[in-house]
């Protein structure tokens, strides 16, 4: 049993190592994204659009890897996604260079996005590796590793922009032709592969994706299918607002592409710390189905208070009027003060939401079809991916807090879905609480 419990740990290790580096590639680019596009004399709508055609080509290639890591096995599936990341940051790196830098920017995006579709790979991965009862504590650390990335990728990116535009492109690029080799070297595989090869074979009844997808549409109060609607909804309300954030930052509070690194490093540090630190203990006291909720109310606030965050318009009257007990200088940075509770809401949030319904999909479904509707989890996160930034982008060029009241409105609905989804997850053995 503990040499079980090692080799799990080894392998969530190694695959958390992966994870971390694929995601400071990804963090170096995307904080960059928009104001490329804004040099280029773009919009919040296209800057949307952009981020959305990430999500249309993940969308449709999630399903595809899935299917595939079933069949030959995760490990493949995770070193092809990670060859066309690579790709994608060399064509970013070149796109404003190019006659048509616009199509290059979104060429890149749609590559990256292709292999981005491994996500459910990697949750897959997880699960294949993972008890049942530790599977939620183990997608936490495996996002908390993400989410470092996520910490260290803005800062890399603004600081490679000093290199030219090619820079952060061309770096992200190195960090990802490096991490390919290491997977190479140290990631086994997770799969069962006399399982694997009776599903190639067809010696077992297999659920077309078709009709997996209709499945979810007309069994909407299915256990599964409301975990994947929570999770559309929720990850398409967060990316939506997520788009946005730099030109709402750059809008209001005069945030530059320099200094916006800074401010995911921030989010980052606040999801890892929670993810390492946090997460397990709060499963074990709420449940992954109440913390969930717990999850959505927090980023719901989170998003809801930055439409009515502003800076102060004349920060020395304030002074004045508080009889000079604080400078000008220091009355000017209150609120920044809401601005940063407001920001660490959001990684709080997710950390608690998105681990927590994923390691519930999983234990909703077989293992034969883990890979196929954790695939068609990102197929519908996906599809929300595309709409609400573009959406957002839209209702951004009208009226500014448009996009921030719709998100939390969205994601309030999905605690609504996720009510009583505990009554459908066995409750932990006694044995295993301990032994944990």
């Amino acid at each position: 049993m503990n040499s079980s419990s090692d080799s799990s740990h080894g392998k969530l290790w190694i695959l958390m190592i992966t994870a971390f580096i694929d995601m400071v590639g990804l963090l170096m680019v995307l904080p960059i994204l928009p104001f490329y596009a804004k040099s280029l004399g773009q919009g919040g709508l296209v800057v949307g659009m952009l981020v959305s055609s990430f999500a249309v080509a993940q969308l449709l290639t999630a399903p595809m890897w899935g299917r595939f890591s079933d069949a030959y096995g995760r490990r493949p599936a995770l070193l092809v996604g990670l060859t066309a990341s690579a790709m994608a940051y060399v064509i970013f790196a070149f796109a404003l260079e190019m006659r048509a830098p616009l199509f290059f920017l979104f060429l890149s995006r749609i590559v990256q996005g292709a292999g981005g579709g491994t996500v459910s790979v990697i949750q897959a991965y997880v699960a294949d590796s993972t008890r049942p009862e530790e599977r939620t504590k183990a997608l936490g650390w495996l996002s908390a590793a993400t989410n470092a990335g996520v910490a260290i990728g803005p800062v890399l990116g603004s600081l490679t922009s000093a290199w030219g535009p090619r820079g952060p492109g061309l770096f992200a690029a190195a960090l990802c032709i490096v991490n390919v080799g290491f997977a190479w070297r140290f990631l086994l595989e997770s799969r069962d592969m006399q399982e694997a090869a009776e599903h190639k074979a067809g010696t077992v009844e297999r659920t077309s994706t078709r009709a997996a997808v209709t499945h979810v549409l007309t069994h909407a109060r299915e256990p599964a299918s409301r975990l994947i609607w929570i999770y559309a909804i929720a990850m398409g309300a967060f990316q939506g607002v997520t788009s946005m954030l730099a030109l709402y930052l750059s809008v209001r509070f005069g945030v530059t592409a320099k200094t916006i690194g800074f401010f995911f490093a921030y989010t980052g540090v606040i999801s890892v710390l929670t993810r390492t630190l946090i997460l397990g203990r709060m499963v074990d006291r709420f449940g992954e189905a109440r913390l969930s909720r717990i999850g959505s109310m927090l980023m719901a606030t989170g998003i809801l208070s930055m439409a009515f965050i502003h800076p102060l318009a004349d920060p020395a009257g304030v002074a004045a009027r508080l009889g000079g007990l604080l400078p000008p200088s220091a009355v000017a940075f209150l609120p920044y003060l809401p601005l940063a509770l407001a920001v660490a809401l959001l990684p709080l949030g997710t950390a608690f939401t998105f681990p927590c319904v994923t390691a519930l999909l999983s234990r909703v479904i077989s293992s034969r079809e883990r890979g196929l509707y954790m695939g068609l989890q990102q197929t519908f996160g996906g599809l929300a991916r595309v709409c609400f930034p573009i959406l957002f982008g839209f209702l951004f060029d009208k009226y500014l807090p448009l996009p921030f009241l719709l998100s939390s409105a969205l994601v309030g609905l999905t605690i609504y879905i996720g009510l009583g989804l505990e009554n459908y997850v066995a409750p932990r053995p006694a044995a295993a609480v301990s032994s944990s």
